[in-house]
């Protein structure tokens, strides 16, 4: 696949979704790119901003096996992952497969269930395998995870472990859509019953397995310069010499970062990163890895600030 192939089907992947979701155009931006990048987003906003909505279209539009699990404060980890289950009729153990095993697993409301239940998913993450009774089952080459949940500040919530955020790529932010959009909003869906669905919208699949691979296999092609490395590693390195910040990005945040910079260049035509690519992302990767200082939690900073001052304070290659 070329990176013109790419950029086509990117804007069909668009065109699809925007058949159901209004506005969150740079949401959408972003979710491409983990999913070209080969990673998984965490999505946060309040309820009623089509978090989940988005995530059902997106699967729907890209024909991937869909899986979803409601975190509630009672699940267990057995509930995500599946077990072994005695078969009397054939005196042996049969393996029952959990919602773990789909190619797009929405994790709605992820904040809902205790930290034990949420790090079921720390192995499937990082290594697209789950180990049950001492046995490791595979999961597909294009596992990802859309996670969904609602602000710290709601009741009943837990914070999720560090360990867990930093597998994810992005974190993003889902905000209140304008007047504009809303009224769209309205005038789309005022009128009928129960909450929609893909289908009810006309979605279709407009690519397969086969070709997300193709063009994942372009999104390598794209070129990752040193100049560039080196300004991704510096950038990363900044956050733990800052005075504002506890604790900064590890260099699985660099990682990530390079990669992600590299599908936003292809998706941009480009088989080769530049300093904005990085710059356009750093936030979105960095957000959830950072600790504020309790100095700058006092004078109320905020992450997103910091981020922007060392991205504009970290010299850019030219």
């Amino acid at each position: 696949m070329t990176l013109e192939e790419l950029g086509t089907l990117a804007a069909k992947i668009r065109s699809e979704v925007g058949k159901a979701v209004v506005g969150q155009e740079a949401v959408l931006d972003h979710l491409l790119v983990a999913l070209f990048a080969g990673g998984h987003v965490l999505l946060e906003g309040p309820p009623g901003t089509a978090k989940t909505f988005l995530a059902q279209c997106l699967a729907t539009t890209l024909g991937l096996d869909f899986g979803r699990i409601q975190f509630t404060p009672d699940l267990m980890p057995g509930d995500i992952l599946g077990s072994n289950l005695f078969n009397f009729q054939t005196s042996q153990f049969t393996l029952t497969r959990g919602p773990i095993f789909h190619e797009l697993l929405l994790a709605d409301e992820i904040n809902r269930t205790p930290p034990k239940t949420q790090a079921a998913l720390l192995e499937a993450m990082q290594e697209r395998r789950v180990t049950l009774d001492g046995e490791a089952h595979a999961l597909s080459d294009r596992f990802m995870v859309v996670a969904t949940q609602n602000p710290i500040e709601s009741q009943g919530v837990y914070p999720l472990p560090e360990a867990q955020l930093d597998r994810f790529l992005f974190k993003l932010l889902v905000g209140y859509p304008s007047a504009e959009e809303e009224a769209r909003i309205v005038t789309r869906y005022g009128q009928g019953r129960g909450a929609p669905k893909p289908a009810e919208m006309g979605i279709v699949a407009v690519t397969d397995g086969d070709e997300l691979a193709r063009a994942n296999a372009a999104v390598a092609s794209v070129t990752l310069a040193e100049s560039i490395v080196d300004y991704v590693v510096r950038l990363v390195r900044a956050t733990r010499e800052t005075g504002d910040l506890f604790a900064g990005a590890s260099p699985r945040a660099a990682v990530l970062l390079a990669g992600a910079a590299r599908a936003r260049a292809a998706l941009d035509g480009r088989n080769y990163v530049i300093p904005d690519d990085v710059k356009a992302l750093a936030t979105a990767v960095l957000r959830h890895r950072l600790l504020l200082s309790p100095a700058a939690e006092i004078e109320g900073k905020q992450v997103e600030a910091i981020v922007a001052v060392l991205v504009e304070s970290t010299e850019a290659p030219r």
